[in-house]
């Protein structure tokens, strides 16, 4: 796998820093796809939160963004991205571009990236700040994510950033077949990570982890407070 956008990251002053988080925080607890882990140590996570906060980019913990939303944990983002299984060129829907600190991770993979942001305001800064990396390859849409994106379906993968209460129908309709979605799914408050694939039309599901993420918001998601 080749980065998509090599030395604008990999000669950054936080270049120490992005190494320790990879070896700390994500060798050290499991993270073992290599491909994952370049990535990871690649992609400027400084550049998806506010200036104020980069000196903390690479800690053990999510960051606020703004709009009751938050950029995840390295080492959840590490976790959903190794449960995909990717080995490149796969067709990926995002649901819940957020900061596009995930987003820019799942590029580095694939030729085609669908990603789905419910705030405009999230959506547009997010989109600035990809293309001003250079990630061409990035389709983004501003709309309902628990619905997906059925123009572009099916999808070899699917990743949600945002904890549903239950497996949103439309989504794993738009899963093609021995496709993988993962998808953090319970309560508003708490939810655990699964991992589900589509074989002969039928969810086959893995649970990974407990988690807590924002709630998604949707006609398939929860409601809106």
């Amino acid at each position: 796998m080749g980065s998509l956008v090599g030395n604008v990251v990999t000669n950054g002053k936080y270049r120490a820093a992005r190494e320790e988080m990879v070896r700390v925080q994500l060798e050290a607890r499991g993270i073992r796809d290599t491909d994952v882990l370049h990535a990871m140590a690649t992609v400027p996570r400084h550049r998806f939160v506010d200036r104020a906060l980069e000196s903390r980019a690479y800690g053990d913990h999510a960051l606020p963004i703004g709009s009751g939303q938050t950029i995840s944990q390295p080492y959840m983002v590490a976790l959903m991205t190794q449960a995909l299984e990717l080995t490149g060129g796969e067709k990926i829907l995002e649901i819940g571009t957020g900061s596009g600190y995930q987003t820019a991770i799942l590029a580095e993979f694939t030729p085609r990236l669908f990603s789905i942001e419910r705030s405009p305001e999230i959506a547009r800064a997010a989109a600035a700040t990809l293309a001003d990396l250079g990630y061409s390859n990035v389709i983004l849409k501003q709309g309902d994510g628990s619905l997906g994106w059925p123009e572009h379906a099916p999808f070899d993968r699917i990743l949600v950033t945002a904890g549903a209460p239950d497996l949103p129908p439309s989504l794993f309709d738009q899963l093609g077949e021995g496709g993988i979605l993962v998808i953090p799914v319970g309560d508003r408050d708490g939810q655990r990570l699964e991992v589900i694939r589509k074989d002969k039309g039928r969810a086959l599901s893995r649970r990974l982890v407990e988690c807590a993420f924002v709630p998604l918001v949707g006609r398939e998601g929860w409601r809106e407070r």
